[in-house]
């Protein structure tokens, strides 16, 4: 490792800095009560978010899940002054009396279910009594009637929670996005305490009379004026509260919330603005929408569920006078599931089944049910393959299953029977023995090729690699396989789909990115030469990214019944996966599908909730195939130092690996666009437009913003016409959260912004661009960064990036470079340490129990046999 300059690199002090490499952004500059949230950082939600578990614990970095805590993206409520002369809020001997109308016996039902809770968690008192004994408080009366879209048909509730459909809860958003509405004043009433303190309470709401409303979007406008929210929310608005939006605010303006990129605090001054004296910090909807919040927004840092007491605190530290009885409320209303997760002991024995002597313990989680049916889902979905999966036929069974069935074994006879084209009338008998399969595979289902143990065998040993032919066994064996290894292990799923497609099965590789499909493509084209040069299917088509896959538009498509027409699918990039992209891909499965999931574990976890990947291999639910190929050169040996927790230097004689020590973020600033534009390209070779810049979040003076303001004025200096973009641009583009789509401005009309993605010309709709859909793209965060690799990469580590290090996002920022690594490095002990001690910031998920549990409910039935 050299901490020399590149050939013909010069002293940052006989260089001018950029002008504007430390200037602040807009959004950093924002003013206290304007918008919290930048349109450009709802590009990735992974980096500017706090999540309740954060915010709970004082002292602790309040930073997403791999990347700092930005400006406006503060733990606390954010809370006013006490109230202005002539409230009542706060009387001291009012309390009670603003507290939401409950009956007695709610309360105490309320108080009993909180107290079970905390019983459980103490060990006090067994698991399975809070779930079957629980009392159920009778609900109390809603203040504000349901939005169409507060309701949801066939969720599935908590046993003893209600029976009627449960809220949905808007989707997982950017912390960050644009509109959020304007803070009042801070001397209206119903003021809250700072440090997160209850504030005393006022007198009972007054009854206020409805605001009689314009129909449609006009109606929103005119509720949104009437808080001082800006009107640039109305369409959000309408479309996360759906037609009866402006009703839905002005009975309960809460429901803000719902609105991307809005925060508690801006939701409490617009409910100050709307109700007046009548507004409090104990009312009963703040408290409801408040917990399905902060549900979301861990979401959006990774978790599916949060354990009660971090939820309950989270609550408190928001002013909710009775985080219990909230809870407790948004379970009876089925906003809220309740689970019971198993603590996992080291040295422990699991309890046997029905061994009533010892309770294992467990944690209370509350989810939302939207991420509680994807995580059960992709249980389910897993389960099914492995239990509907068809081994294959020993070598002596091979001449009578081919008596019985021609055309299985080789892809020759499967194409046979498929010439011979039977009617639809046909296919029932195919079931029964008939041969043929049909030549419309839209209209009639396809008749599965199932190879011979001896082919698979041969194929095996035909592996360019042991490791290649360990996988190949073993999807030969199982309908579904986990797969582990680094760059150079993407060979042996290569080698996989390449041997399976000679068999005759209908296999593909999918994956993160577009850059990883095509680097799979490669090694497919490489794996079967011969093919190629015969004028065959060109290999490489076998390789899509998963949306791709999904929405139809790669890969095989779908057959009559909807499922993807395939026998074998490598998804590749694993641990990017998140649970409802997961979940849609596994439904996609038909029975019997191989599914073989590959990554490399040591980068970072997906963008979305869970940690698909992660869960499997630790629960241990199906055969496990660990790479042996190592990544080599000095880019592979650092990388593979940092994956078992090691910082060491490396040998690099022809600056594979370069240092660049900083004192401070300016200077990281301008070094980094040195390297860039200069240093890089002269003395490697390799062009600006190929060297990528990864730091670790969007704010602070070396974050994304800071970096490509001064990336673009050196490189492509304009007046942003198009939006904040002009012509030659590299930008980033975020069709959906956690997709990151690298691409180049080529210019912008009526449309929307025209880009050049990957060679795809794109068009993205101006509403979307205001939106934040697009930033520039000169320089990324790692979790952005995943899935996609460069020919030169330049990761940026200045000191205040230290909280937002961890050992997956220094191995995933490092190993994103092919050919070239510099580290300007700011971060001094920091870097080191996060590679030892700090392996990932954990996330709380539901999947592992799940799949441990199918795997204990399939071994019972056959030790009771």
């Amino acid at each position: 490792m050299s901490t020399d300059r590149l050939a013909g690199e010069t002293p940052p002090e006989q260089e001018a800095a950029p002008g504007t490499a430390d200037a602040q952004t807009p959004e950093d500059t924002a003013a206290p009560g304007a918008d919290a949230s930048a349109p450009q950082d709802s590009a990735d939600p992974r980096e500017d978010v706090t999540t309740p578990e954060d915010s709970a614990s004082p002292g602790e970095d309040a930073a997403a899940p791999d990347g700092p805590a930005t400006p406006g993206a503060d733990a606390t409520v954010s809370e006013p002054a006490p109230a202005a002369a002539g409230d009542e809020a706060g009387t001291p001997d009012s309390g009670a009396a603003q507290q939401p109308s409950v009956s007695t016996s709610a309360k105490a039902t309320a108080d009993a279910l909180a107290a079970a809770v905390r019983a459980v968690e103490s060990g006090e008192r067994a698991a399975a009594s809070f779930f079957n004994d629980a009392p159920r408080p009778a609900k109390p009366a809603a203040p504000a009637a349901p939005s169409p879209k507060d309701a949801r048909d066939g969720g599935s509730t908590p046993q003893g929670g209600p029976t009627g459909p449960a809220p949905e809860v808007a989707r997982p958003r950017a912390a960050e996005e644009a509109g959020g509405p304007a803070r009042p004043p801070v001397a209206d009433g119903g003021a809250m305490n700072p440090a997160g303190a209850a504030a005393p309470a006022g007198p009972a709401p007054a009854a206020r009379p409805a605001m009689t409303t314009a129909p449609g979007i006009e109606g929103v406008r005119q509720v949104l004026a009437a808080g001082g929210a800006p009107e640039t929310l109305a369409e959000p608005a309408a479309e996360a509260l759906g037609e009866r939006a402006a009703e839905a605010l002005s009975e309960d303006p809460w429901q803000l919330l719902g609105v991307p990129g809005v925060r508690p605090e801006q939701a409490d001054g617009f409910a100050r603005a709307l109700l007046g004296a009548a507004c409090g910090p104990g009312d009963e909807r703040r408290a409801q929408a408040l917990v399905g919040w902060l549900l979301e927004q861990a979401a959006v840092a990774g978790h599916s569920a949060l354990e009660a007491a971090a939820l309950r605190a989270a609550l408190a530290q928001r002013s909710v006078p009775d985080p219990d009885e909230a809870l407790q409320t948004a379970i009876a209303d089925g906003a809220v599931l309740v689970f019971q997760d198993a603590i996992e002991e080291p040295g422990r024995a699991r309890p046997a089944a029905g061994d009533d002597e010892e309770e294992q313990p467990v944690r209370i989680l509350l989810g939302l049910d939207r991420f509680a049916m994807a995580e059960e889902s992709v249980a389910d979905g897993l389960a099914r393959l492995l239990n509907t999966f068809e081994a294959v036929a020993e070598p002596e069974q091979d001449t009578a299953a081919e008596a019985e069935e021609p055309g299985d074994g080789t892809a020759g006879a499967q194409s046979a029977a498929a010439e011979s084209g039977p009617s639809a009338e046909s296919a029932a008998a195919s079931e029964a023995g008939t041969a043929g399969a049909l030549a419309d595979a839209d209209d009639t289902p396809h008749r599965p090729v199932r190879p011979s143990a001896a082919a698979w065998e041969a194929a095996a040993a035909a592996a360019l690699s042991p490791s290649a032919a360990e996988l190949i066994g073993a999807a030969a064996h199982s309908g579904l396989v986990a797969h582990t290894g680094a760059e150079a292990a993407r060979a042996e799923p290569a080698a996989l789909i390449a041997a399976a497609r000679s068999l005759g099965l209908r296999a593909f590789g999918a994956t993160h990115t577009e850059n990883g499909r095509r680097r799979l493509a490669a090694h497919l084209t490489a794996s079967a030469p011969e093919s190629t040069a015969a004028g065959s299917t060109d290999p490489g088509t076998a390789a899509v990214t998963v949306s791709g896959l999904l929405s139809g538009q790669q890969g095989p498509g779908r057959d009559a019944d909807g499922a993807l027409a395939l026998d074998l699918l490598v998804v590749l990039d694993a641990p990017q996966l998140d649970l409802e992209t997961a979940a849609l891909l596994v439904e996609s499965l038909t029975d019997g599908t191989r599914l073989v999931l590959s990554g490399d574990p040591g980068v970072l976890w997906s963008a979305g909730p869970g940690r698909l990947f992660a869960d499997l291999l630790t629960a241990r639910f199906c055969p496990q195939v660990a790479s042996r190929t190592p990544d080599f050169g000095p880019i592979g040996e650092l990388v593979s130092g940092i994956g078992i927790g090691e910082l060491s230097q490396v040998e690099a004689p022809g600056k594979e690996v370069v240092i660049v020590p900083v004192r401070d973020a300016g200077e990281a600033v301008h070094r980094t666009v040195q390297l860039v534009a200069d240093s890089v390209p002269r003395a490697l070779g390799v062009p600006t437009d190929r060297t990528q810049v990864i730091t670790v979040g969007h704010g602070g003076a070396a974050g994304t913003r800071a970096l490509n303001a001064a990336l673009k004025e050196r490189l492509n200096p304009g007046p942003g016409r198009f939006g904040g973009f002009d012509p030659g641009d590299r930008v980033a583009y975020a069709p959906a959260p956690g997709r990151t789509v690298p691409g180049t401005v080529t210019g912008a009309d009526a449309a929307g912004l025209h880009l050049d993605c990957d060679g795809s010309a794109t068009v993205v709709p101006r509403e979307q661009v205001g939106a934040g859909a697009v930033r520039h793209g000169w320089a990324l965060t790692a979790h952005q960064a995943a899935g996609t690799r460069w020919p030169a990469a330049v990761v940026v580590l200045p000191g205040d990036a230290a909280g937002g290090l961890t050992r997956a996002w220094v191995y995933t920022a490092f190993s994103r470079g092919e050919q070239h690594l510099s580290v300007v490095q700011g971060a001094d002990q920091a870097l080191p340490r996060a590679v030892a001690e700090v392996p990932v910031k954990e996330r709380t998920t539901r999947l592992r129990t799940l799949l441990q549990q199918s795997v204990q409910s399939a071994e019972e039935p056959s030790a009771a046999g």
